[in-house]
């Protein structure tokens, strides 16, 4: 019981417990076990907050009309109730929740918005920019389980903005840019073309983003790629890496997504540098990076 709820008087103090235990007794008939925990919780946590901040009826009505908005602007192309949850870094708890640390794995961090299930195949070494503009990174690395055994043939989904910031699906043409999937070889390599990450807002022309102007946050989110791993018999991988040197790793991310372990040093390249696979470029400078996948067992 917090200070706010043992100032009140003993009477309302017991109304309010009393109408929590009412509550919480409408679900005792509920046969899953597990969805009735969750709900009793929910309700406990949620009543805990009311009476913790004694919460207006005014907040009240504004908070179902904020949530009522994410529900508006939500479409097939636009997930606000993802944004809400990253940015209230329920994302990342969840994340952590369910993704506890074992061995020398790599880290797991949030999904976001923006994936889409049919990018495109490339072939090991060819490009995911489909015509998005930045600048080219060839991004390398392999695929292993804990023990550094390669896993081949596992499916690598990459996805990641153009240098505005934007990412396909933002955009009403229709395009697919900046996203594909790829497979490591029998040795557990891959290799691919992208783009050098740059930092990016989060839409924050909605209810998010007038949330977080209203408590002075950014919507900024550091420089990074996306990757999701999955392979027979391992826990699915669902990461990201960040730019090493990236200001905005410094000032603050507005997801909570940014881990130590995936900062990784993309190695600026002048123009007329030769590339690691002879591919011409023009008189375009570019990045290289490695970035080494250590899967989960799936049981562990």
């Amino acid at each position: 019981m917090t200070q706010a709820q043992t100032e009140q008087p003993r009477s309302q103090t017991q109304i309010e417990e009393e109408l929590v235990e009412r509550v919480l007794a409408s679900f005792a008939e509920c046969e899953d076990p597990r969805l009735r925990l969750v709900m009793q919780r929910l309700v406990v946590h949620l009543h805990d907050f009311i009476r913790d901040v004694r919460l207006s009826e005014q907040e009240w009505n504004s908070a179902i009309e904020f949530l009522t908005a994410v529900g508006h602007i939500t479409d097939d192309r636009r997930q606000e109730f993802v944004l809400l949850s990253d940015t209230l870094g329920a994302s990342m708890q969840t994340i952590a929740v369910n993704n506890e640390a074992y061995k020398n794995a790599t880290e797991a961090t949030v999904f976001g918005p923006f994936f889409v299930d049919d990018a495109p195949e490339i072939e090991l070494g060819g490009d995911i920019a489909g015509g998005a503009v930045g600048q080219p990174a060839w991004v390398e690395g392999s695929v292993t389980d804990t023990e550094g055994v390669p896993i081949p043939g596992a499916r690598i989904e990459v996805w990641e903005c153009d240098e505005d910031g934007f990412y396909d699906v933002q955009y009403d043409d229709g395009r697919m840019a900046g996203r594909a999937h790829l497979h490591s070889d029998d040795l557990g390599n891959y290799r691919f073309w992208g783009l050098t990450p740059v930092p990016y807002p989060i839409p924050h022309d909605g209810p998010v983003g007038r949330m977080l102007q209203a408590v002075g946050r950014s919507p900024v989110r550091a420089a990074h790629l996306h990757f999701m791993v999955t392979a027979p018999g391992y826990r699915t991988l669902v990461t990201h890496i960040f730019v090493d040197g990236d200001p905005q790793l410094e000032i603050g991310e507005s997801v909570f997504g940014v881990k130590d372990s995936l900062i990784t040093r993309f190695e600026e390249h002048s123009p007329g540098t030769a590339t690691p696979d002879g591919r011409d470029i023009g008189e375009q400078s570019w990045s290289r990076a490695r970035f080494d996948i250590v899967l989960t067992p799936a049981e562990t």
